[in-house]
């Protein structure tokens, strides 16, 4: 049993159940709240390792509650809501959002979400080299390979698909790679972005035109699986 602590903010109690039945199958240890209110008293006196929340709660906004936890709580939060507008997910992810799921989501998937969080959580650096499907990383000598051959990418190149899976499985917004990667005066070069993304799929993936490891986000951003 792996003893982390998750708190679930959701009004609706058919989903609470459903994640809490998921998560102590998983080994996790679970407090629910039904309210914005419940779920921020909760998190101040229990201090959970992640929050799972919803944005449409019946006592406050759930952008506002977001803002709220940010100003003293530095623990993975993990949106899921029904609101799946690029707006919303922006806004989340800006507002302090750890990551952002729709509704109805996989298990499998949160599942996946939700231990990438715990593992930034805990300040755990990924291995120095990351076998991740049919890729190997090493971050140090800066060699990437795909089946055992070699891939050849430039500096930028590299320096991308490393940031991606660093952050595996998370939601990574345009701006926070344009801001990593080029820094701060490329924020809003998202078409930059988009021509490094397919040159290192063309190189990554077996088909770019469906991709299996750099995901693209609507409107948002890259996730890498």
């Amino acid at each position: 049993m792996n003893k982390h602590h998750i708190l679930v903010i959701e009004d609706e109690p058919q989903i609470r159940k459903l994640l809490e039945i998921n998560l102590v199958e998983n080994g996790y240890r679970v407090s629910h709240a039904s309210t914005g209110r419940e779920g921020l008293l909760l998190a101040a006196t229990h201090l959970p390792d992640l929050i799972l929340l919803d944005l449409g709660l019946p006592d406050m906004d759930g952008q506002d509650l977001i803002k709220e936890l940010r100003s003293w709580y530095g623990k993975a939060v993990i949106v899921l809501s029904v609101q799946h507008s690029e707006s919303a997910i922006v806004t989340a992810l800006d507002n302090g959002a750890t990551d952002y799921l729709s509704k109805p989501f996989r298990m499998g998937e949160l599942s996946a979400r939700i231990r990438s969080a715990i593992r930034q959580n805990n300040g755990e650096e990924p291995s120095p080299v990351m076998q991740l499907g049919d890729l190997d990383i090493d971050l140090i000598g800066r060699v990437v390979k795909k089946e055992a051959a070699i891939i050849k990418l430039t500096t930028t190149e590299f320096n991308l698909l490393a940031l991606l899976a660093r952050n595996e499985g998370r939601v990574l917004t345009h701006q926070y790679i344009l801001r990593e990667i080029w820094g701060v005066g490329f924020q809003t070069e998202t078409q930059y972005l988009r021509v490094y993304v397919a040159q290192l799929r063309k190189k990554i993936e077996n088909d770019p035109n469906s991709p299996q490891h750099i995901i693209t986000e609507s409107g948002v951003g890259y996730r890498f699986q």
